[in-house]
């Protein structure tokens, strides 16, 4: 018993002391330079797992941030340079309540009016948006946070300053595609 204990604190230890330096993260490479986020499996483990997936799947290579609003958000994730939609897996259940704020550089999934919509679509905060959160939301919804950007943020800046018009029946798309080259794990 006394073994037992003494593995089980150890590997807590271990897990404390590691924990941080242990979080996955994803690169992305796009057409404006690399973003780097760091995603917060323990507190939003189905929303990672699902962005882990279509990484994984290259799902976002070739992507495109569609709808950028400089003083919002940029988002992508789910669409190509012609405004087609890639086709996506099941949407995920909401996890907007895990105490993630959607500040600026917070990666958050995208979703509809549905609050168990998202599936590939992500945004990245360009500026503190708490009225997103759960407790602040009109829906009492929100949006669920999964991640923060680490490295990058002034690419995050160069797209959110992007010329926008309205493309395919969508606003607020950039007049020449910010394309996400490719999404990669970091170790």
């Amino acid at each position: 018993m006394k073994t037992r204990l003494s593995i089980a604190l150890f590997a807590t230890a271990v897990s404390l002391a590691c924990g941080p330096a242990l979080a996955q993260k994803v690169r992305l490479a796009t057409s404006q330079g690399d973003i780097v986020v760091e995603l917060d499996k323990e507190k939003a483990p189905k929303t990672v797992d699902n962005f882990l997936q279509y990484v994984k799947a290259g799902h976002y290579d070739g992507t495109i941030f569609h709808r950028v609003i400089e003083s919002f958000m940029i988002q992508g994730g789910g669409m190509k340079a012609d405004m087609s939609e890639k086709s996506t897996r099941s949407p995920i259940p909401l996890e907007s309540r895990n105490g993630l704020s959607n500040v600026r550089g917070a990666i958050s999934m995208a979703r509809t009016s549905d609050p168990n919509s998202a599936t590939s679509q992500f945004f990245i905060n360009v500026k503190d948006n708490q009225r997103l959160d759960q407790a602040n939301a009109p829906d009492g919804n929100g949006y669920a946070v999964f991640g923060k950007v680490v490295a990058g943020m002034e690419v995050v800046d160069k797209i959110k300053a992007v010329p926008v018009g309205d493309k395919a029946g969508h606003q607020n798309v950039p007049t020449t595609p910010v394309t996400i080259n490719k999404a990669t794990l970091e170790k």
